[in-house]
């Protein structure tokens, strides 16, 4: 079976060619603009659009298990003028000590990851690597997506290459689950909330949860 970090090296590419801006990017800026300056931790950096909005101030620092994503964020960064310290790493296991970071974004990452307790394990492995009072911001795909109605949690979406298309492997959260698995590994709950651009009354129907939390 293809993993996930296998898919993305095969995509990374045609990622880099449709993906230049972050998707997320007045979410990152209201990020950028509290913290105003540290050290950053991008967690799942994939070719590295999400560092833009902490251009200024901000050390860089991104991991990602897909080598061929961080080829790409080398060619972004250098088209970008940006300075980023990059590692091929696992989320399951950072290589770094204890209270490394000031700050940590991570969007779209921890969906990828298979099985709760190997969720909860990246989770507890984030907040170790930050140091006490820091905070995190993380996104992931939320269950009640229209899209997803009546379907599994766990889910092979789809990615069309030229000659054949591949599938990443997604779990679904609720807001709910999210919530509960953030708290049971350690972290306080500062605010969740649903993209910028959802402007729908109904949060549980948003494509994306988006969580900030403290450690």
């Amino acid at each position: 079976m293809t993993t996930n970090r296998e898919v993305f090296d095969q995509i990374a590419e045609s990622w880099y060619g449709v993906r230049h801006w972050p998707l997320l990017k007045k979410e990152l800026e209201e990020m950028a603009e509290r913290w105003q300056g540290g050290k950053l931790l991008n967690v799942g950096c994939a070719h590295g659009a999400d560092f833009l909005p902490f251009s200024r101030s901000f050390e860089l620092w991104g991991l990602d298990s897909s080598r061929a994503m961080l080829k790409q964020a080398l060619r972004y960064s250098a088209k970008q003028g940006l300075y980023v310290n990059l590692m091929a790493a696992d989320a399951l296991f950072l290589p770094f000590p204890q209270h490394t970071f000031d700050w940590a974004i991570s969007v779209a990452t921890y969906h990828h990851i298979e099985g709760g307790q190997e969720r909860e394990r990246a989770f507890a492995e984030l907040r170790r690597v930050l140091k006490p009072g820091s905070e995190a911001f993380l996104t992931v795909w939320n269950y009640g997506q229209p899209r997803f109605w009546l379907k599994s949690q766990e889910q092979q979406v789809p990615w069309k290459l030229k000659e054949e298309t591949v599938y990443r492997y997604y779990h679904l959260f609720s807001y709910g689950e999210l919530r509960k698995l953030l708290i049971k590994a350690g972290w306080e709950i500062v605010s969740m909330f649903p993209e910028r651009s959802y402007h729908f009354p109904m949060r549980n129907f948003s494509r994306n949860i988006c969580v900030l939390v403290r450690k």
